[in-house]
C-alpha cells in the first residue's frame, strides 16, 4: 500500500556532562583541575533517498531518538559525540512542524535537514579555572537535545502527471507509454494510490510520469481523498488530462476536472495541459471543442489498440524539455543541508555539578516544575543538595 503521509517524533541526544576532577599523581600532591568537557548529543537527520518511493517505513516505528553524548573524564579527556540517527525519506518529501509550518522540502537526492539538534555538552571544571579561582569545584551538566513532532508529506516528483475522472483509462495509458504495470480493470477506482512510470526515448533520455487516482467533483474539498491526490500533481511540469472520449461529452468532462484544479490552487490552474482523448476504438475521431491557452496539444489515442501511442510518447519529450540549469547566485551552490531548531530553549540558567551536589548558575527559574525537570535531567537524586540564589535546598 502506498503511504504518502507520516507523523513521527524525534528526540536528539542529550549533551554529556562536564567532568569534576582534579589531577592527583604521586609527585603532584596538589594538582589543578583537569576535568574534560562532555560530548555533544547526537542529531536526528532526515536524508532524501532516491531509492525510496513512499513513507511506508514509518508505519511500524514512529519514535526516533539519537544517542546521548558521553561525559567528560579526568586528564582533560573529552566525551565522545553521541551517534546521530539518519532517517531516509523519498525525494519530494516535505517536512512540517507541529504547527503546520514548512521546515524543509527535500526535493533533490541527498538533501539533508537536521530535524533535532543534539544537546549542548557541559564544560569540565578545567574551563572555569582562573587566577582568582584556581580550584573550581563545579562543572556543567549537559543540556537536553531538541525534540519535535514532525509531519512528513510526500509529493511525487514527476515530469508529467495523468489527471482525469475515474475509468478514463489513465492506468492503461501509463502501462502503454512506460515501464509501469499498474492494475487495470473495467471498473472505476481501480487505482487507489499514485503510481510512477518511466518513459524511455530512443536517445536515452527518460521522463517520469505519475498516474494519480481518478478525481471526482468536490475533490478539491477533500471528497474521495481528492485533496491528498491533487497534491501529487503540484510538482508535475505538464498535466496529461485523460478523457474517456467514448461517452461523447469530452468538453464537459474536461471542465469538471478543470474546475477542481482551479479550486485546489497551488498553481495547478495555470499548469500546461495536454488533452488525451482515449478509447478512440469505440468513438473514432471524437470531437473536442474547448479552446484554452493552457492546452498545448490534443491527442486521440486508443490504449486498447495502441493507436496514437507512438505519437504521444514522442510529443511528451517535446512538451517536457530538459530542465535548464540555473546558475546559483554569487557562485554558491544549492543549499543541501538545512538545520531546524525546534522549540528554542528560553532557559537562562545552567545546572552545575559540585562536590556537594548541584548549583544553579544564572537567573533562578520561577517555575518549580522547570527547576525539577532540569535537576532530574542532570541526574539529581533524592537527598542531593542544590544551591539556588544563595540558598540551599534538598531534593525531595
Amino acid at each position: 500500500m502506498f503511504h504518502d503521509r507520516a507523523r513521527i517524533q524525534v528526540q536528539a541526544g542529550r549533551g554529556g556532562d562536564g567532568s569534576l576532577h582534579f589531577r592527583r599523581e604521586k609527585h603532584v600532591p596538589r594538582g589543578g583541575p583537569d576535568g574534560g568537557d562532555g560530548g555533544p548529543g547526537g542529531d536526528v537527520v532526515l536524508v532524501a533517498d532516491a531509492a525510496l518511493r513512499d513513507l511506508s517505513a514509518f508505519r511500524a516505528k514512529r519514535k526516533f531518538r539519537a544517542v546521548n553524548g558521553e561525559p567528560g573524564r579526568g586528564a582533560l579527556k573529552h566525551g565522545a559525540t553521541g551517534a546521530p540517527v539518519e532517517l531516509a525519506v523519498p525525494v519530494g518529501t516535505q517536512v512540517l512542524d507541529d504547527d503546520g509550518q514548512l521546515i524543509a522540502d527535500l526535493a533533490a537526492p541527498g538533501m539533508r535537514v537536521v530535524a533535532a539538534r543534539g544537546g549542548i555538552p557541559g564544560r569540565g571544571n578545567k574551563r572555569f579555572a582562573s587566577p582568582t579561582r584556581q580550584v573550581p569545584r563545579f562543572a556543567e551538566t549537559g543540556l537536553p537535545g531538541a525534540e519535535a513532532t514532525l509531519d512528513l508529506r510526500l509529493k511525487l516528483m514527476a515530469d508529467a502527471a495523468l489527471a482525469g475522472l475515474p475509468n478514463a483509462g489513465k492506468s492503461s495509458l501509463l502501462a502503454r507509454i512506460s515501464n509501469a504495470r499498474p492494475k487495470v480493470a473495467e471498473y472505476p477506482f481501480t487505482t487507489l494510490a499514485p503510481v510512477l512510470g518511466t518513459v524511455d526515448a530512443p536517445d536515452g533520455r527518460q521522463l517520469t510520469v505519475a498516474d494519480v487516482p481518478g478525481l471526482i467533483e468536490g475533490a478539491s474539498e477533500g471528497i474521495g481523498l481528492g485533496h491528498e491526490f491533487l497534491a501529487h500533481l503540484e510538482r508535475a511540469r505538464l498535466l496529461l488530462h485523460v478523457i474517456d472520449a467514448s461517452e461523447g461529452d469530452a468538453d464537459e468532462r474536461w471542465q469538471v476536472i478543470d474546475r477542481e484544479l482551479a479550486a485546489y490552487g497551488a498553481g495547478l490552474e495555470q499548469r500546461p495541459q495536454a488533452v488525451v482523448l482515449n478509447k478512440t476504438d469505440l468513438q473514432p475521431d471524437p470531437p473536442f471543442g474547448v479552446r484554452d491557452a493552457r492546452i498545448v496539444r490534443v491527442f486521440r489515442v486508443s490504449c486498447a489498440t495502441g493507436a496514437g501511442i507512438v505519437e504521444l510518447k514522442r510529443a511528451l519529450f517535446e512538451l517536457c524539455p530538459p530542465a535548464e540549469a540555473v546558475a546559483p547566485a554569487d557562485g554558491e551552490g544549492l543549499v543541501d543541508f538545512l538545520v531546524y531548531r525546534p522549540r528554542p530553549s528560553g532557559r537562562r540558567f545552567r545546572v552545575l555539578r559540585t562536590d556537594r551536589g548541584f548549583r544553579i548558575a544564572g537567573d533562578a527559574p520561577a517555575d518549580e516544575a522547570e527547576l525539577d525537570a532540569a535537576l532530574k535531567a542532570a541526574g539529581a537524586r533524592k537527598g542531593d543538595t542544590v544551591e539556588v540564589g544563595g540558598e540551599e535546598l534538598v531534593v525531595e
